[in-house]
């Protein structure tokens, strides 16, 4: 069964389009002109072992929010279209993640309500020109709400002893650690093979 989606979302503010095959082998085209955006996007894609398309244009003469917003809420749409009926899936997936000094857990449930809890240490205001650190929390939110899936999303360990967090390594160690506990979460389990992994029989 093709585990794929397509998902276009036009406002007045922005027009998205995404595209996912869940049993890809990592193949990113992504462009949102938000560049470190992109390439927390990449991360998703390498790390979960999905084929992702993302093209955005958004009113990046205002700032990012729009485009980011958006465009992870169009994820999350073409995660939920591309599980179908969600037989025969794990359901739940986690990962714990070093990058350097830092260290991330994520742990994600697949279980049609959407619930986002997302603990990280202040950080600089900005990473590269146009990406809030602010909108971090919010990427996970929008993703979680439109995927209807249960997020947990942990900073662990942000710096050494003193120093200061690297917003850099900070976010992406979480890109990283969702996309490989989304990857756990959506894989074929073959002992339910034809099952909803749930005693509602629902996900």
């Amino acid at each position: 069964m093709s585990r794929t989606a397509r998902v276009e979302r036009t406002t007045a503010e922005t027009k998205v389009l995404v595209e996912l095959d869940l049993d890809g082998s990592g193949q990113a085209d992504i462009t949102t002109g938000v560049g470190f955006y992109d390439h927390m996007l990449h991360q998703i894609a390498r790390h979960g072992g999905f084929d992702l398309t993302v093209h955005t244009v958004g009113d990046l003469e205002i700032d990012a929010h729009h485009t980011i917003e958006d465009t992870s809420l169009a994820l999350g749409t073409a995660f939920d279209e591309a599980l179908g009926n969600k037989l025969g899936i794990r359901r739940y997936g986690s990962a714990t993640i070093p990058m350097d000094e830092v260290l991330v857990r994520a742990a994600v449930d697949l279980s049609g309500r959407p619930y986002v809890v997302h603990d990280e240490p202040a950080l600089a205001p900005y990473i590269g020109p146009v990406y809030p650190t602010s909108m971090t929390r919010h990427i996970w939110e929008s993703f979680g709400q439109s995927a209807r899936l249960t997020l947990h999303v942990s900073v662990l360990r942000a710096a050494r002893p003193g120093g200061h967090p690297d917003a850099h390594h900070v976010v992406e160690a979480q890109f990283k650690a969702v996309a490989r506990a989304l990857r756990e979460a959506v894989g074929i389990d073959p002992r339910s093979a034809g099952t909803v992994p749930s005693t509602k029989g629902l996900l």
